[in-house]
């Protein structure tokens, strides 16, 4: 769907449908007087009566099939007093997926209907845009072609003046390259792992950077072992498709030589648990447990298609942990790219194997201004949290702020959980400097303390466990049943600088 822009006020206005959002019991034709003056046939609609601007209420409103603007959808929001970003953003969803259902090719957004609803003028284009472009993304590039009614061609907002203001048409823009980027990450990790191969993860990488101009260098398990990364090999050595590590940056000229902010995705493209192997039941979603490296992908590529201004680097961390006459066995002993000896107790615990190596890798070779994990790594954070709220876990008080901030702000909350360093007893190995990991209590702690024995005392450092938020198994407004690329925002967000 393509985001456009009407000005020269209400007169000009024209669309299909308009969207109008509005508090329960209040006025409809006038909560805005652009609205009322855009289809002044409102206030005689019979259907507008029986509206009553509940929360997730819809209401359609018939006028001249000849106007510019014949038809209103009227979008409830709840009582004005409990209105928020995150109830707008699913009610423009539901709004325009109901457009969709009727087959509208046109919908228009009036901008001065969103002045009198609290978040800021900025902050509600950008979460109505991207709201709208994931209301309407399904996964359906391995479906034959049907008859479904088409996506609606064009969103437009309009604007009461002669032009567009700057700071609107960035925030759309920002909206437009934020859902995008949650989209390629949801096409990523909904990909099977037939077709998508750590190779394939390059590949993707290799594509993007030359369409949105960053850089991309990809290590295959040659230069792997040159950079002594053990722990990363050992993920992978029991499959026939080989590790990579792929290494993105986004780095604008005049920032090229700052230290880089590091963004580390753990890029599992199937896990089968290994040796140590999972129960049969939904390891089907194991396809998504790469969706940290897509998220990060989804990232950079955001970043440098908007020209942030700012030095990034992404790593991927891709390998397939399957079983195999090759394949790491409980017991095995590996190195890691620091030097350290990790005892691996269960193959099943790979992403922090995985993560580890890349987060040695990052230190060796920059000097960055924070590093942040984010990983489908454990059951345990799951079940400590829920589905709707994400692991964090950091070494830094203010870092930990902002990705609070950033989650929050976008809809993706996080809860931050300790560093109990008492735990690190835990992960002591008779036979190795570490182990792979702890007792089944406190898991999440455990893997995030692992993670922790690899970044040095001074760098700012946070982990992202999205295990428990990263599929969903009911269509919502906002994301249907599948992957859900849960944190592409935050670490959008985060990136951009928006909650320093």
């Amino acid at each position: 769907m393509e985001i456009r822009f009407q000005n020269l006020g209400h007169e000009h206005w024209k669309a299909e449908v308009m969207l109008a959002p509005a508090c329960e019991g209040e006025n409809l034709p006038k909560c805005c007087p652009e609205l009322d003056k855009a289809a002044p046939w409102l206030a005689v609609a019979p259907a507008l009566r029986d509206f009553k601007g509940k929360s997730e209420e819809l209401a359609l409103l018939h006028g001249h099939p000849e106007l510019p603007v014949p038809r209103v959808l009227a979008v409830g929001l709840g009582p004005r007093e409990r209105v928020s970003v995150d109830g707008l953003r699913k009610a423009i969803a539901h709004a325009v997926q109901h457009c969709h259902k009727k087959g509208f090719a046109s919908i228009l957004l009036p901008e001065p209907a969103l002045a009198s609803l609290p978040g800021g003028r900025e902050r509600l284009i950008e979460e109505c845009v991207c709201a709208a472009l994931l209301a309407l993304h399904r996964f359906s590039a391995l479906k034959k072609t049907s008859a479904d009614t088409p996506d609606p061609q064009w969103l437009a907002l309009g604007f009461d003046g002669k032009s567009t203001p700057d700071e609107a048409h960035a925030a759309a823009r920002r909206g437009e390259h934020a859902g995008e980027a949650v989209m390629l990450a949801r096409t990523l990790a909904n990909m099977p792992a037939n077709l998508l191969s750590p190779e394939d993860m390059a590949g993707k990488a290799r594509e993007l950077a030359e369409e949105y101009g960053f850089r991309c260098t990809v290590l295959d398990e040659n230069d792997l072992a040159k950079e002594n990364m053990g722990a990363l090999l050992a993920v992978g050595q029991g499959s026939v498709r080989p590790s990579r590590l792929v290494i993105l940056e986004h780095a604008p000229k005049e920032h090229a030589g700052d230290n880089p902010l590091i963004l580390v995705g753990k890029g599992v493209t199937f896990d089968s648990g290994g040796l140590s192997i999972k129960p049969a039941s939904n390891m089907h979603q194991m396809k998504g447990d790469m969706a940290g490296a897509a998220i990060v992908l989804a990232t950079v590529a955001a970043l440098a298609r908007e020209g942030a201004p700012r030095r990034v680097v992404g790593l991927m961390a891709c390998a397939e942990n399957m079983p195999g006459g090759r394949a790491t066995r409980p017991g095995d002993i590996v190195k890691a790219a620091n030097g350290d000896s990790i005892e691996i107790l269960n193959t099943d615990a790979e992403g922090r194997l995985a993560l580890c190596d890349a987060l040695c890798y990052a230190q060796k070779h920059w000097t960055p201004v924070a590093i942040v994990d984010i990983a489908t790594l454990t059951g345990a954070c799951a079940v400590a949290l829920g589905g709707e709220v994400a692991g964090l876990f950091s070494n830094d008080e203010a870092l930990a702020e902002r990705l609070r901030a950033a989650g929050g702000v976008c809809g993706e909350n996080n809860w931050r959980l300790p560093l109990w360093q008492p735990y690190m007893e835990h992960l002591k190995s008779e036979v190795a400097d570490i182990a792979n990991i702890g007792p089944r209590e406190g898991g999440a702690i455990n893997a995030a303390l692992f993670l922790r024995h690899f970044v040095a005392d001074a760098i700012p450092w946070a982990h992202l466990d999205i295990a428990g938020v990263d599929w969903t198994d009911k269509n919502t407004p906002l994301c249907p049943r599948g992957t859900s690329a849960f944190g592409a925002r935050t670490l959008l967000e985060l990136a951009r600088g928006g909650t320093q």
